[in-house]
């Protein structure tokens, strides 16, 4: 058993995206360890990828089924229930988080457990289950590797499958050395941290009753769950326990077994840079047998997704497979890290996604966590085109500022507005040209603007800007006197 195991907190308070990262930019070490761990993992899945000759092709396809699912997840939804009852199984269905809570943790009592055991966890994260289930005197015990390594610290993840990305080894070691018993003398080797933490977990998966696991998918035709893990604690929290309770949003959700084979080709790939993932788990309904749950229910979760499906642009985030790919390639999350973004869901898929499912009056700063470099697009195994939703995302941040007074007569939206008008004349355009060009003689030096003055200089405070120009390409146009027309040539026969 382990030394101060009360629950403890995995939410922090609401900060703005670019306060947070200035804090994370400011931690030498946190910057080490995440452009170490994003580097190499950057480098593996680029070698994995190039295997695949028909990559593009599986892109094609997984963009295609999410497509076609989501067209009708209505029906596949109803599907699923039916064939998961079938099985033996029971379905809830959860409109928010504190539904999906109250659902949970009735069913814990219910059982008359005090601990419970978890795996693959990231949308019960979303919930706030730990905390919920510590509410009500149940403790919740994180069970993959880098999940409890969190939950001992005290933190939130800082990844999507790599939650400890920002600890080194030299960190877990004394964090297990502090909170775990029979820890003297543990080194940072990788294989004696998994010992130490395999040593903690083992007599919690024989004796706890119920299991909390997530899903990486549902098969509508069947009624399957799916979960891919590397460290087989899942399959652990799977078969042990007499009872399992899985939460799955509705995304997850794939029509046929047959659509599951593109999916199995490139998560892992683009994951973990691993051809296929070490443990593959499916279950459907109960297993009498006794090589399963005796009891199995699912919470199926809305929780604010059937309102990003209802936005036409915005409902490709609901296509995540939950890889990470675009945490690993994205220059902004590599220098921040995932706590800086203040979400269960960091870096670019987070940044599209956090805000849709809260509201952008709750996490308006995320759109802008990216240059849009496009390189997250790119990588992204069901080709999200995140880009293009942040830009669109950015257009409802500042639609809803300009829905009070403060934010129509805010100096942002006043200079906007100006330049709207000035850009819709050629005539303004040119006198606001000549204008600039007056202004800006006291700020260029050596052919640059470095700093610009007031609510301006924020534009210059991490980039310098091109003066105007001298003569501008009408000015130019104009200065040149017209050619002489040349006489129409005489044709001439052979």
């Amino acid at each position: 058993m382990s030394r101060d195991v009360d629950p403890l907190p995995t939410h922090g308070p609401a900060f703005p995206f670019q306060d947070a990262a200035r804090l994370s930019l400011g931690d030498v070490q946190l910057r080490h360890n995440m452009g170490k761990a994003t580097t190499t993992i950057r480098a593996k899945r680029a070698k994995a990828v190039e295997e695949m000759p028909d990559w593009e092709a599986l892109r094609e396809a997984g963009r295609a089924i999410k497509e076609r699912t989501l067209r009708h997840l209505d029906h596949y939804l109803v599907e699923l229930e039916k064939a998961v009852t079938r099985a033996g199984g029971h379905v809830h269905w959860a409109a928010d988080a504190a539904e999906a809570n109250q659902i949970i943790t009735g069913l814990v009592k219910g059982h008359g457990a005090n601990e419970v055991v978890k795996i693959k966890s990231l949308t019960t994260d979303e919930l706030g289950l730990n905390e919920a289930l510590a509410e009500v005197g149940v403790t919740a015990y994180e069970t993959d590797l880098a999940e409890l390594i969190i939950q001992l610290a005290g933190e939130r993840s800082s990844h999507i499958l790599v939650p400890a990305i920002h600890k080194n080894r030299a960190e877990i070691r004394e964090l297990f050395r502090r909170r775990l018993e029979n820890t003297e003398g543990l080194t940072d080797e990788p294989r004696d941290l998994a010992a130490a933490a395999r040593t903690h977990l083992r007599k919690k998966f024989l004796n706890v009753p119920v299991a909390i696991s997530g899903a990486n998918f549902g098969v509508a035709e069947s009624g399957t769950i799916c979960i891919v893990e590397s460290e087989g604690n899942g399959r652990m929290c799977l078969t042990l326990p007499r009872v399992l309770i899985s939460v799955m949003g509705i995304e997850k959700l794939v029509p046929t077994w047959q659509d599951l084979e593109v999916y199995l080709q490139t998560l892992p790939r683009s994951s973990t840079a691993e051809r296929m993932n070490p443990y593959t788990s499916f279950w459907t309904g109960v297993a009498p047998d006794g090589d399963g749950p005796d009891e199995f229910h699912l919470v199926l979760l809305d929780n604010g997704r059937t309102q990003v499906l209802a936005d036409q642009v915005g409902r490709q985030a609901l296509y995540c497979i939950r890889c990470s790919a675009c945490l690993n390639i994205c220059p902004v999350y590599e220098r921040t890290g995932g706590h800086a973004y203040n979400s269960v869901y960091p870096g670019p898929i987070g940044a599209i996604l956090t805000p849709q499912l809260v509201g952008v009056h709750n996490a308006g700063s995320l759109p802008y966590a990216s240059s849009l470099c496009g390189a997250c697009y790119d990588v992204c195994p069901v080709k999200i085109n995140i880009p293009e939703v942040l830009v669109h995302l950015r257009g409802e941040v500042v639609r809803h500022k300009q829905e009070s007074m403060s934010g129509r007569l805010a100096p942002e939206a006043m200079a906007m507005k100006t330049l709207g008008k000035v850009f819709a004349s050629p005539k303004r355009y040119e006198r606001m040209q000549k204008l600039g060009r007056f202004g800006q003689r006291l700020m260029v030096k050596h052919g640059m603007i470095e700093s610009l003055p007031g609510y301006l200089g924020g534009w210059t405070a991490v980039r310098d800007v091109y003066p105007v120009a001298q003569q501008t390409f009408r000015e130019w146009w104009r200065d040149r006197k017209p050619e002489p027309k040349l006489p129409p040539r005489e044709e001439t026969r052979p």
